[in-house]
């Protein structure tokens, strides 16, 4: 993955614009992914990178959140956590699937297909530079900062 320019996929913002990802050029960008709206683990890893949002702006970088739920959903979410980044609406998968993060996971004994919390850093250029894979959800952001500041 790392090495990879980013793909021509569009996908939908709670900004209520369209993202394509080709247009994440000028800035560093951040891409979590995480399992679903309003669960405690991605209250805890979205809350963490709203505290550090600043911080990541002094390093000229975005933060994007994705998951598979839809954008009333999000809505909701940033509501009730007052996020400042935008969340991406990835309904159909499409980001999941190039960014291979749709995992086998045990729920409860049961065995589902789910979103497997990953952190992706994209350079100026759109080429991803760095991919982390089942990150925690409590400490996320701060160690995303860090690698930042020594890429």
């Amino acid at each position: 993955m790392v090495g990879k320019s980013l793909p021509n996929l569009t996908v939908e913002s709670s900004s209520g614009k369209s993202i394509n990802l080709q247009d994440l050029k000028g800035h560093k960008t951040v891409l979590y992914f995480y399992p679903k709206d309003n669960t405690p683990g991605c209250t805890i890893q979205g809350n963490e990178y709203n505290t550090f949002l600043n911080d990541f702006k002094k390093l000229n970088t975005v933060i994007y959140g994705i998951s598979r739920d839809n954008l009333k959903s999000h809505d909701k979410f940033i509501q009730k956590c007052n996020f400042k980044f935008e969340l991406l609406a990835d309904t159909e998968g499409k980001l999941c699937k190039f960014f291979d993060v749709i995992k086998v996971k045990n729920m409860y004994g049961k065995m589902v297909l789910g979103v497997e919390r990953s952190t992706f850093i994209i350079d100026e250029n759109g080429k991803i530079v760095s991919a982390d894979r089942k990150v925690k959800a409590e400490g996320n952001a701060a160690l995303t900062l860090e690698k930042l500041k020594s890429l």
